[in-house]
């Protein structure tokens, strides 16, 4: 499973609020590209798919994915990070062997 940290869930509640959208919850997608072979892409959204694996954080947030993303996500934390770059919701994948320095590509 994956799980969001504090500052992770405090961020999704907050753009829940921004929007009025009490539904919204957290999706990931993993993707072929990115600078290391993987790209994370992060998302509002209210909608499951059939065959989402939806997980529960507390606070009535979820995270919601694919099986194929989570296959290779698996056991990762969601932190939001700001920083002088911006701010973004960034994976710790300990499945990665390689990161690119943007945050969001991964290899395994």
């Amino acid at each position: 499973m994956l799980t969001l940290s504090p500052t992770a869930k405090d961020r999704v509640l907050a753009l829940r609020s921004q929007k009025g959208r009490p539904d919204l919850n957290l999706r990931i997608l993993i993707t072929a590209g990115g600078c290391s072979g993987f790209d994370c892409q992060f998302s509002l959204d209210n909608t499951a798919q059939a065959d989402d694996v939806v997980m529960p954080q507390g606070d009535d947030v979820s995270v919601v994915t694919d099986p194929a993303s989570l296959s290779l996500i698996e056991g990762s934390l969601v932190e939001y990070k700001t920083d002088l770059m911006g701010s973004a919701f960034v994976l710790k994948n300990p499945n990665a062997k390689a990161t690119c320095g943007c945050g969001t590509s991964f290899a395994v």
